[in-house]
């Protein structure tokens, strides 16, 4: 190998390496997102996620939103309902994400899209539950713009208790 070759060999499998170390969490078990109508998020439109079955344990969640520049409001009303299946026990929050503060600043990370990340509620579930999530916004408009992608992220809480309590 020439020189050239061989450093841009290094440089690939070094950043190739970095990638896998920090591309992956092991906590995560839910990472799912759904895009919108590029016309428009509409009110009847639900955005539905389904888990595979979860093991018994506690798990935080995430309700993970796009937008682009031309969603025209400072926050977003959305309904979120959950059932676990098998136990039917169901779970509706109303969620008022704040996506730019008084002054104009755009709370979301990025530069002609924003993604923001807004907690949900800490979830225990049983051996081999299902948990379905519904997602809808609560808005008078009745077609929202600029709304791109709505995503659900859950994680094991368990798995950083145990750590903590050094098991």
């Amino acid at each position: 190998m020439t020189s050239n070759k061989y450093t841009l060999f290094i440089y690939i499998t070094v950043m190739a390496i970095t990638a896998l170390l920090t591309g992956c969490d092991r906590h995560t078990v839910y990472n799912h997102f759904e895009h919108t109508s590029i016309s428009g998020w509409e009110r009847n439109d639900t955005l539905v996620f389904v888990t595979s079955p979860l093991a018994a344990g506690s798990y935080d969640e995430q309700l993970a939103l796009r937008i682009s520049c031309q969603y025209p409001f400072m926050s977003v009303s959305l309904v979120v309902e959950q059932t676990a299946q098998p136990t039917h026990q169901l779970i509706r929050d109303t969620l008022v994400c704040n996506l730019i503060d008084k002054e104009g600043i755009i709370k979301g990370h990025g530069v002609s899209s924003y993604q923001y990340l807004f907690p949900l509620k800490r979830v225990r579930v049983e051996d081999e539950t299902t948990l379905h999530i519904a997602v809808y916004h609560d808005m008078k408009r009745e077609i929202l713009p600029g709304i791109t992608d709505l995503g659900i992220i859950i994680k094991s809480a368990d798995d950083g208790l145990r750590q903590a309590a050094g098991k």
